[in-house]
């Protein structure tokens, strides 16, 4: 309601509500952690979960402990820095608004330590084994205060000065172990990121493990996740994924079929084309975070195989290949990221972004023509009537795009304020015109979003400390000079990035790579003169690829929950998907006027 009421307010004083914006962040900075903390007691951060089924019972039960154990240490570390962050990175005569400022701050600690203590001691599912069964929690407790003894130290000189000398001299055993257990921990890390261990504890371990083997200070780590998750734009990314969710919970999704379907129903793949165009409005919404595919995959799935026309291979194949197709358009939570990431304009990046996007969803929709033309499907004859009908029902859904468009690139709200503005919007359409949702509905949606808004954000602070660690170790600079020493063809340059970026793409979530990837790959864009937004795209398109490339894209783990198919039967339906949208990715990368070609007419 802040920024929302924010509009309406500058319309009469010309001015802003006073201090709204730092509220604005620190409301997304608690929202980020108790985010946090609610996706740990759910079990449902974000991670690969690969292999470790299929492993004998007392490896993988080897391999849960050893999970335990990293998570919990590397938690418990996070907390004791994010504490000695607070009593000393922060004017203790700071304020926001009339609240002090460290107070405001805690909440870091004590979302790491809820964390921590959510994966030493989760719910119980098994009868208790004693001892045995919590030592890996037990002993993660004890190696991440270990792991943070420069930070537990710099706690206690915060209360007091009169400690014991040999403090000190541990210190100084510190800093010699820690050169020592520092890559051993990190390739723990890697190895657990592939059976499943969260990925914001990898990329946070990771960066954790850096600093202390270089002998930094700890608390950058936590410093620069308050940085990230303070961001001017952040709060954007909760607002877009909340109105996603409220699209989700109420019946949009069938009447946004019904208007697909009563458009396009008469031409030939009329219905693939309603599948892809549903799929791609609330990805928008809702990001790459597989929501479509868990919303609606079943209604369309329905749709396309109860009409006697598709095969449930086919249907499925092109729903999975479905699930991330609408990325590029506004407001797209990863455009803004990579915005943000590469201090390119979002205006400029969201116009950049929808003719890929448009090549996206026709490459699919094609697939669904030259389909349906081959095996004859019988297509639904145009109705007025229908057609009228249908628009009325859906008119207020497909008013949302629109008003985002209009408010956002003709300067009336700034991207934070046309988040809001669509939160309310979707709220009064959804909840006063349409009835779909009551209050019970709207906060079941908000409970539904806020493990994913949780989740990523989480995500997001901690591969800003690896991001830091990265660029001030100079890797871009490094990786900058070697490129240009070895690869002198742009078109070289530019197949290695497909490459690089779709391994990438399937081993780890968009938001983090954006965070970690992007800052090595735009230095090397400026190397070969590609456009700024033109190599965004690049980057944002074969991520988006990334999520249905076998065998381990996110988006075919969860179409095998949501169909109930076997992994290795989502990925033969995937692949035939999967390779026509690898020629539009390739087309999008060589034929720059795609991502750059709105830009004259519209943008800078």
């Amino acid at each position: 309601m802040l920024p929302a009421s924010e509009v309406v307010y500058r319309q009469f004083s010309g001015t802003g509500i006073s201090g709204s914006a730092v509220f604005l962040k620190h409301i997304v900075l608690w929202l980020a952690m108790v985010g946090g903390m609610i996706t740990s007691r759910e079990g449902r951060h974000l991670s690969l979960t690969v292999g470790i089924q299929s492993l004998p019972p007392g490896i993988a039960g080897v391999i849960k402990k050893l999970t335990v154990f990293l998570s919990t240490a590397v938690s418990i570390a996070l907390a004791w820095s994010s504490l000695a962050l607070v009593l000393v990175g922060f004017d203790p005569a700071g304020r926001v608004g009339i609240i002090p400022i460290q107070l405001v701050a805690l909440i870091l600690p004590a979302g790491y330590l809820v964390i921590a203590l959510r994966f030493a001691f989760p719910a119980p599912q098994e009868p208790a084994g004693g001892l045995r069964v919590l030592l890996p929690a037990i002993l993660g407790i004890i190696a991440g205060s270990f792991f943070a003894y420069p930070s537990l130290l710099n706690v206690l000189y915060s209360i007091t000065f009169n400690l014991p000398f040999f403090l000190d001299s541990i210190l100084n055993f510190w800093y010699l172990a820690a050169a020592v257990y520092a890559l051993p921990m990190i390739l723990a890390l890697i190895a657990a990121a592939v059976f499943g261990a969260p990925i914001f504890i990898v990329l946070g371990g990771i960066a954790y493990f850096l600093f202390s083997q270089a002998g930094g200070a700890l608390e950058v780590v936590p410093n620069e996740a308050y940085t990230m998750m303070t961001g001017n734009t952040i709060p954007a990314i909760p607002l877009f994924t909340f109105a996603g969710f409220i699209l989700s919970e109420s019946r949009a999704g069938k009447r946004l079929v019904r208007l697909f379907k009563a458009l396009f129903g008469w031409m030939p793949g009329g219905l693939v084309i309603m599948a892809v165009l549903v799929s791609a409005f609330f990805t928008t919404f809702t990001g790459a975070s597989g929501v479509t595919i868990l919303a609606l995959g079943g209604l369309l799935s329905f749709v396309l195989i109860h009409s006697g026309h598709y095969s449930r291979r086919f249907s499925n194949g092109l729903l999975t290949a479905s699930g991330s197709i609408g990325l590029l358009f506004p407001p797209s939570l990863p455009i803004i990221l990579y915005g943000v990431v590469a201090r390119v304009s979002i205006k400029d990046m969201f116009l950049g972004g929808i003719v890929p996007g448009l090549v996206m969803v026709l490459t699919l929709s094609l697939v669904g023509v030259v389909v349906s033309v081959k095996t004859k499907v019988k297509r639904t004859p145009f109705h007025p009537v229908r057609a009228y009908k249908a628009i009325r029902g859906a008119f207020w859904e497909i008013l949302l795009p629109i008003i985002i468009i209009l408010g956002f690139f003709r300067g009336f709200t700034t991207l934070v304020e046309t988040g809001a503005i669509a939160v309310v919007y979707i709220l009064i359409v959804e909840m006063f015109i349409h009835r779909d949702l009551n209050v019970r509905g709207v906060s079941n949606a908000a409970l539904k979003a806020l493990p994913i808004i949780g989740g990523v954000l989480v995500i997001l602070a901690l591969a800003r400390g690896l991001s830091y660690f990265i660029v001030d170790a100079e890797v871009p600079v490094q990786l900058t000079e070697w490129v240009s020493a070895h690869i002198q063809s742009k078109y070289v340059f530019l197949i290695l990035l497909n490459i690089g970026l779709l391994i990438t793409g399937c081993f780890m979530d968009i938001f983090s790579a954006i965070m970690v990837v992007a800052p090595l790959v735009i230095p090397l864009g400026d190397l070969f003169g590609i456009h700024p937004v033109h190599l965004g795209i690049i980057f944002l398109v074969n991520l988006e690829l990334g999520y249905i490339t076998p065998p381990v894209g996110l988006d075919l783990f969860l179409a095998s929950y949501r169909f109930g198919q076997p992994l290795a039967t989502i990925y033969r339906n995937v692949v035939p998907f999967f390779l026509f949208l690898l020629v539009a990715v390739i087309l999008i990368t060589y034929v720059p006027w795609f991502s750059t070609g709105l830009l004259g007419l519209f943008g800078g």
